[in-house]
C-alpha cells in the first residue's frame, strides 16, 4: 500500500514539474514579448512618427516619451516597413508563423499530434513584435500563445512521449502564456481548454495542467511588471433587471459586428492569397493598407488597449469620448487587423476583439443612456460587457471569455449580464468563428478517433446485435472428409463448428483449414471432420461488449466468432462476424454526429 500511494505521488510530482516548467518558460517568454512590444512602441511609433497612444492603467511605459510631434504621414508607410521586416523574417525561416498564432496551436492540438517546430515560437515572436508595434493592429495572445506551446511541444518530445501527452502539454503552454500576458491565469486555463472547440465543449484533460502552468507563468510576469489587472475599471454593479433589454439589444449589435469581422478578416485573407507575388512582399501591401486606415484613424492602430481604459472611465465615457469616435475606432479596427494579419503579418485577434467589443458596448451604451437614463445609468458597464460579448461571437467560447473579462478588468459585479450576453452572442453566431482550426466536438477531432471506437463498442453488447448473428450448421465430428466435400460445394459459409452426439461444440474449423486436405489425394477418405477441427474455440456471449469481440477479431485476426451461451460455452447460438459489427459501428457513429449537428 505504501509503495503504491508513494508511486502516484512520483508520478504527480513529476507531471506537476513539467507544468511549473512549461510555466516558468511561458512566462519568461510573456516578460520578454512585453519589452519587446514596449522598446519597438518607443523606438518605432514615438521616436518615427511621435505617435504615443494611451497605455490601459495596469501597463507603465519603459521608456520616457519623446518630443517628437505627431506625423502622419510617417505613421502612414510605418505598418509597411514592418510588413518588410516581418514578411522576410517568416517567410524566410517559418512560414507557420503567419497570421494569428492560436489557430496554429488549435491545429497542432488536433491534427498534428501536439507537434510544433521549435524554431516557430521564436519567430513568431520576433516578427509579432515587429508587426504590432510598427502600427499593425493585432493581439498578443497569438505570439505567447505559441511561445508557451511550442515549448510544451519540444518538452514533450525531447522526453519521448506520447502524442496524447505532448496535447496536453501544447494545451498547458497556451493557457500560461495567455494567461500571463492579459493576468487572467484562471481565463487562461479555461480558454486552453474552450478554444479547441466550437461547441461548448471543455477538454477536461487540458485544464488542471493549464491551471498550474498558467498560475506560475502570471506570477512570473507579475514580478516583472507588477501586481494587478490589465484595465482599471470603477465598481460597476447590475442593479436594474430591466437593463437586461438593452444588454439583449447588445448582444445581437455584437454578433453582426462579429460577423463583419470575421468576414472581412477571412474575405481579406483570401485575397492576399490570390494575389500572384512572392508571400514575403505581401505583408508591405497589407501595412501600406493598413497606414491609409491610420493616416485619417491613427487610433485604429497597434493595441488599442488604452482607448478601452479611457472607455471604463464614467466621466469620460460621457463627457469626452462621442458614439461616433467608439463606432469608428470599431470599425477601422476590424479593417486594420484584417490587412495587417490577414495579409500575412503577425499577431493575434483576442487583443483587436477586446477593443472592438469593447467600443461597441460603449456605442450601445451611450445610445441607451441617452434615451433611457433612468435605466441605463452607468454606459461604462456596456463596454465590459461588450468586450466579453464580442469575443464570444467570434470564438465560440462563451465560458472562458467570460472569466477573461472580469480578470483583466477586476469587474465580477458584471457576470449576470456578462452571462446573458455571451449566451445570446454564442447561440446566435455558432455558425461563424474567427478560429478555422476549431472542431465541432470531440468526435470530430483526429486526436480523440480512437478513444470514441472504444468508447461506442464498449457502449454496446453482442446482444444489441442478435439480429444479424448468423444461425449455421454444425458437423458432426464423425463425418467423413468425402461427405463433408458434397456439403461445402452446396453452402456459402465460411466458418464450421463442429459437435460431438450431445450436440455440443467441441472445436470449429474455416475453409482456410480445408485446403490442405481439400487437394491432397489419398487422404480425404481417412480423415473425420473432428481431426480438422481447432479445438482450442475463442468465443463470445450475448453479454460481452463489442470492444472485447474486436479485439479478439485482431489479435487471432480471424473474421467470426461463436457466440455462446454464458452459461454453457457448448451450446452454440450463432456466428458473428467482424463486418457486421464494423457496419454496426460506423451506423452508430453517423446517428451520433446526426443528432449532435441537429
Amino acid at each position: 500500500m505504501i509503495n503504491k500511494k508513494s508511486g502516484k505521488l512520483a508520478y504527480a510530482g513529476k507531471w506537476t514539474f513539467y507544468f511549473v516548467i512549461i510555466g516558468i518558460i511561458a512566462g519568461l517568454g510573456s516578460v520578454v514579448f512585453h519589452y519587446l512590444c514596449q522598446l519597438g512602441i518607443h523606438y518605432f511609433m514615438d521616436m518615427i512618427a511621435g505617435y504615443r497612444p494611451p497605455a490601459p492603467a495596469g501597463e507603465h511605459h519603459l521608456l520616457p516619451p519623446t518630443d517628437r510631434p505627431f506625423n502622419k504621414w510617417l505613421l502612414l508607410f510605418l505598418p509597411a516597413f514592418g510588413g518588410i521586416l516581418s514578411g522576410w523574417l517568416v517567410y524566410t525561416f517559418a512560414p507557420e508563423a503567419e497570421g494569428h498564432g492560436t489557430d496554429a496551436a488549435i491545429d497542432a492540438y488536433h491534427n498534428k499530434g501536439g507537434f510544433i517546430r521549435s524554431r516557430v515560437p521564436v519567430i513568431k515572436t520576433i516578427a509579432s513584435a515587429i508587426t504590432l508595434t510598427t502600427g499593425g493592429s493585432g493581439g498578443r495572445e497569438g505570439p505567447i500563445a505559441q511561445i508557451g506551446a511550442g515549448f510544451g511541444s519540444f518538452l514533450a518530445t525531447t522526453l519521448k512521449l506520447s502524442d496524447r501527452e505532448r496535447r496536453i502539454m501544447m494545451a498547458a503552454g497556451i493557457g500560461a502564456g495567455v494567461g500571463s500576458i492579459f493576468r487572467a491565469p484562471l481565463a487562461g486555463a479555461l480558454f486552453a481548454a474552450e478554444v479547441l472547440y466550437k461547441d461548448p465543449e471543455f477538454e477536461s484533460e487540458v485544464i488542471i495542467p493549464a491551471g498550474i502552468s498558467s498560475v506560475v507563468a502570471y506570477c512570473i510576469f507579475c514580478l516583472v511588471f507588477g501586481w494587478g489587472s490589465l484595465f482599471e475599471s470603477p465598481g460597476y454593479k447590475f442593479r436594474n433587471p430591466l437593463e437586461l433589454g438593452p444588454y439583449i439589444v447588445l448582444a445581437f449589435v455584437l454578433v453582426g459586428t462579429g460577423i463583419f469581422y470575421i468576414k472581412a478578416f477571412y474575405g481579406i485573407t483570401k485575397l492576399f492569397k490570390s494575389i500572384n507575388i512572392p508571400n514575403h512582399f505581401k505583408p508591405v501591401i497589407g501595412g501600406l493598407c493598413t497606414g491609409i486606415i491610420g493616416f485619417f484613424l491613427p487610433y485604429t492602430l497597434a493595441f488599442g488597449y488604452g482607448y478601452v481604459q479611457q472607455a471604463l472611465d464614467p466621466e469620460f465615457l460621457v463627457n469626452n469620448i462621442s458614439i461616433w469616435f467608439l463606432l469608428s475606432l470599431a470599425i477601422g479596427k476590424v479593417l486594420t487587423t484584417s490587412f495587417s494579419i490577414g495579409s500575412g503579418g503577425s499577431g493575434g485577434v483576442f487583443g483587436p476583439s477586446v477593443v472592438i467589443g469593447g467600443a461597441m458596448g460603449g456605442v450601445v451604451g451611450k445610445f441607451f443612456h441617452q434615451i433611457i437614463p433612468g435605466i441605463v445609468t452607468e454606459p461604462g458597464a456596456f463596454v465590459i460587457v461588450g468586450m466579453a460579448g464580442f469575443f464570444t461571437a467570434v470564438s465560440n467560447t462563451p465560458i472562458s471569455t467570460i472569466i477573461f473579462v472580469s480578470e483583466m478588468t477586476n469587474s465580477y459585479h458584471l457576470l449576470l449580464p456578462s452571462l446573458m450576453v455571451c449566451s445570446v452572442s454564442y447561440l446566435a453566431s455558432q455558425r461563424w468563428t474567427i478560429y478555422e482550426k476549431q472542431v465541432k466536438s470531440k468526435i470530430e477531432s483526429p486526436a480523440h478517433a480512437g478513444e470514441f471506437f472504444v468508447d461506442i463498442l464498449q457502449k454496446f453488447r453482442v446482444k444489441d446485435l442478435v439480429s444479424i448473428i448468423q444461425k449455421v450448421n454444425l458437423i458432426p465430428q464423425d463425418m467423413p472428409f468425402m461427405e463433408f466435400k458434397k456439403y461445402f460445394s452446396e453452402t456459402k459459409q465460411h466458418y464450421f463448428p463442429v459437435m460431438d452426439e450431445h450436440k455440443r461444440m467441441i472445436g470449429i474449423f474455416s475453409s482456410t483449414d480445408i485446403r490442405s486436405v481439400l487437394f491432397a489425394e489419398g487422404l480425404e477418405h481417412l480423415i473425420l471432420m473432428k481431426d480438422i477441427a481447432n479445438t482450442d474455440i475463442i468465443v463470445t456471449t450475448l453479454e460481452s461488449d463489442l470492444n472485447s469481440v474486436m479485439q479478439k477479431f485482431t489479435i487471432k485476426n480471424i473474421d467470426s466468432l461463436p457466440v455462446v451461451r454464458a452459461d454453457d460455452h457448448g451450446i452454440l447460438i450463432g456466428m458473428i462476424n467482424r463486418r457486421e459489427v464494423i457496419a454496426f459501428y460506423n451506423d452508430k457513429l453517423k446517428d451520433m454526429k446526426a443528432g449532435i449537428e441537429q
